[in-house]
């Protein structure tokens, strides 16, 4: 089945919920990439002050991911979609107006706010109106997701050889124009255990939050899949890095980052619908993220034996050095992903009982979050070390056993019926 098909196969509000991710990462990734050079180079700020920008807005995202699960159950899935979309379109051009630090600290905070606000939402929202189709329709969505990944940059390199505002306005007015066709287009949607709620106070919410919190097996499973974030972000960090170590910062260099990327976005477009149907047929969702995980930790092993290869004198050798494990590497990270995804966010909602379903998407996402933070900086601190103690190998295996301890954690979790999932009908555990 074509993947047209598929998509058709699936409602409108299913339909417009890909499209629009789509889109939401075309406008978002043709600018965050070129953001820190705009900050340093055309204003000129200090490295700390960029990376005060930068850090505002993961920070601003992050922190709100929860609120933004919670309002999107309250207040219906629709409302926050769209506010988080506005909000965006004013961050976006105010990034490309303003100069002064107060400003850009705002319109900052207000883009990570708008993660906050729309990306639970979009989730619940997906796993409410696909049913029984939830993997499917992940697989589907993760499609769309990485196409707008891999499209974005591309996008916003081309505007920013224009002009960086030119960027930051055609980003905004993607999302001016996406929240106009959502107000007109997407149906309206909430939780199911939403309306019982329109009465209730800030005390009902903290306690549904503790009942959240006394999920044991939703923690655990949140817990154990940080190894996956902290895996894939490093398609983004240690790999680069490792590429421009031997690459250089030259035009080899950038090729070789950029066939990185290629690989790891078009093999995600071209085989997740393939790979998902394949796992499904054979393996228990839990299975499937045993797998997963296994295959994000050993995609490091093409790092770990190149340490073991001589550094090639010839110009070619050593960009065939730099380039081919790196990429090899991403490859098996994008197969990972593809595994574990669609089951992870099925897991999600089977976890949360079909209830509070944004909201334990939000918390969720707030957990890893915090997760790829730690993970990050303890990758980059693996780096340093290994430079200084010159043991190449050490951030490798360190990723290699991440990857397969959270492997393991999953497997435990599974084998003890941890990751089945509660009822619909049960209710979460709360004290007022």
């Amino acid at each position: 089945m074509g993947l047209l098909t598929q998509v058709r196969s699936y409602e409108r509000s299913v339909q417009l919920l890909m499209v629009n991710q789509f889109t939401i990462n075309l406008g978002f990734y043709m600018l965050m990439p070129y953001l820190a050079a705009h900050l340093s180079g055309t204003l000129g700020l200090a490295g700390w002050l960029v990376g005060l920008v930068l850090g505002v807005r993961n920070f601003s995202q992050q922190g709100m991911f929860l609120v933004g699960g919670t309002l999107a159950d309250r207040l219906g899935y629709k409302p926050m979609i769209i506010a988080g979309c506005v909000l965006r379109t004013l961050g976006f051009a105010t990034l490309g107006l303003v100069d002064s630090l107060p400003a850009l600290l705002a319109a900052s905070a207000a883009t990570g706010l708008a993660g906050a606000l729309f990306n639970p939402a979009v989730r619940a929202y997906l796993a409410a109106d696909a049913g029984e189709r939830r993997v499917e329709a992940f697989a589907l969505f993760n499609v769309f997701y990485q196409a707008g990944i891999l499209l974005g940059p591309l996008v916003g390199m081309v505007l920013t050889g224009i002009d960086f505002r030119v960027t930051c306005l055609v980003a905004a007015g993607i999302f001016a124009l996406l929240s106009v066709v959502q107000i007109r287009a997407l149906p309206a949607r909430r939780a199911e255990d939403a309306k019982p709620q329109e009465r209730d106070g800030g005390e009902v919410v903290l306690a549904q939050w503790r009942g959240i919190l006394a999920n044991r097996p939703f923690l655990l499973f949140s817990v154990a899949m940080i190894g996956s974030y902290v895996l894939s972000f490093q398609v983004y960090l240690a790999l680069p890095l490792q590429v421009r170590r031997l690459g250089g910062d030259g035009n080899s260099g950038t090729a070789a980052v950029a066939v990185l990327f290629a690989v790891s976005g078009l093999s995600t477009i071209l085989g997740q619908t393939r790979v998902t149907a394949w796992c499904k047929a054979r393996y228990e969702p839990g299975q499937a993220l045993v797998r997963g995980l296994a295959a994000m930790g050993l995609a490091f092993v093409p790092l770990l034996l190149a340490t073991a290869v001589p550094v090639p004198e010839s110009r070619v050798g050593l960009w065939l050095l730099a380039a081919v494990p790196p990429t090899l590497a991403a490859l098996l990270l994008a197969v990972g992903t593809m595994i574990a995804y669609p089951f992870e966010m099925d897991t999600i909602v089977r976890l949360s009982g079909d209830r509070l379903v944004a909201t334990h998407y939000g918390l969720y996402n707030t957990i890893c979050g915090i997760g790829i933070t730690v993970g990050n900086l303890g990758t980059g601190a693996a780096l340093d070390a290994a430079r200084a103690a010159g043991l190449p190998a050490l951030p490798w295996i360190a990723l290699i056993v991440l990857g397969l301890a959270c492997a393991a954690a999953l497997y435990a979790l599974h084998r003890t019926g941890r990751l089945a999932g509660q009822p619909a009908s049960e209710p979460l555990a709360v004290t007022v």
